[in-house]
């Protein structure tokens, strides 16, 4: 029996199940653990390649077994899946596919998020869902409003004189104002999160070095900033158009015979910071015009170009893509220490043309 190399564990559930495998990727380990076992087991194992899929938890078991000296991958589940046995799904042979999967040389991993990082996120992603929740109360007001007659323009700002509208129109139940008065309230308590929140943003971004010299860059504000401040490791991708194609923002290919067939971006990858840089793409494109300081720029002028040839919103996807390669590349320089503490992202000045 060969000496135990690499360990794949499937983790997500009350009990974790290995499969370790030998330098010639031979089963030699099968073992069932329950989470109180799991670190007293690694900690008694000489330092070697742990598998996890990349899902709930697997950030914090990360972290765990790395501080015990294992060299830990997070592999994406949709790379795993190929290599679990059709019909025989069960976690032993879960965990056999997460150790085939790791054994690829080529296989693409996530990077072990740290705790700070985890919580930044979170902030994001609970402003996120308050303001899914907010939307969905200013609508379940508009509506019976709208149906005694009564409707307001559009946003949230407009709420307040649809109520005072309401309150005034003997046309409209006592029992019915009640309820409104009650979506009021709840939507004005979710104001007041989501404020509180986009504080906390605020002070974690003015707290992160990098995130304020990525809020330089067009399109990229303090929300968007802190995303991939706290998750884009440049030594994950090997150029910028990796880290690009990590977002989902690269066109899918389908070529063959030599010829190249691009379709439409994957949309793989991180959803949330892909949509937060197509947005701010589009807000850019929506003030881009010639003239302006930011067409003096070799981005500005590109933009224009595109914008004259191309529909706004794949000039949006491919600014975008941009904007995330020089996320990509302002990580890679502040980790190498080649940009100085508070410098902030400047435009080269556009080449000027030499005539004949």
């Amino acid at each position: 029996m060969g000496e135990v190399t690499l360990i794949g564990v499937d983790t997500p559930k009350p009990v974790f199940t290995l499969h370790g495998v030998d330098g010639s990727g031979g089963c030699v380990l099968r073992r069932v653990l329950r989470r109180g076992q799991v670190e007293g087991f690694f900690a008694g194992l000489a330092p070697l390649e742990v598998a996890l899929e990349a899902c709930g938890g697997s950030h914090h078991w990360g972290r765990r077994l790395s501080a015990l000296g294992q060299r830990v991958r997070l592999i994406p589940p949709q790379y795993v899946k190929p290599y679990v046995k059709r019909g025989q799904e069960n976690d032993r042979r879960d965990a056999a596919a997460i150790a085939e999967a790791a054994q690829r040389p080529e296989m693409s991993v996530v990077a072990v998020k740290s705790a700070e990082a985890q919580a930044g996120l979170m902030l994001l992603k609970v402003r996120e869902l308050l303001v899914k929740q907010r939307t969905q109360a200013v609508n379940a007001l508009r509506g019976p409003a709208a149906g005694f007659g009564l409707v307001a323009a559009q946003g949230t700002g407009k709420v307040a004189a649809l109520l005072v509208a309401v309150a005034s129109d003997p046309g409209v139940p006592d029992a019915a104002k009640a309820l409104l008065a009650l979506l009021a309230r709840q939507i004005e308590h979710l104001d007041e999160q989501v404020k509180a929140l986009d504080d906390q943003l605020l002070a974690l971004h003015k707290g992160n070095d990098l995130s304020r010299l990525l809020a330089g860059v067009p399109g990229i504000g303090p929300l968007t900033a802190v995303g991939p401040a706290l998750t884009v490791d440049p030594a994950q991708f090997r150029s910028g158009r990796h880290s690009a194609a990590y977002l989902g923002l690269t066109p899918q290919q389908n070529s063959t015979g030599g010829k190249t067939r691009l379709g439409g971006i994957s949309k793989a990858g991180n959803t949330r910071l892909r949509t937060l840089l197509v947005v701010g793409a589009s807000a850019v494109i929506r003030h881009a015009k010639p003239g302006r300081r930011q067409a003096e720029s070799p981005t500005g002028a590109w933009l224009l170009g595109l914008l004259a040839r191309k529909p706004k919103k794949l000039a949006a996807v491919a600014l975008a893509n941009k904007m995330a390669r020089i996320v990509w590349a302002s990580r890679l320089r502040r980790a190498g220490a080649m940009m100085s503490r508070g410098e902030a992202y400047r435009h080269r000045p556009a080449p000027v043309p030499v005539p004949a």
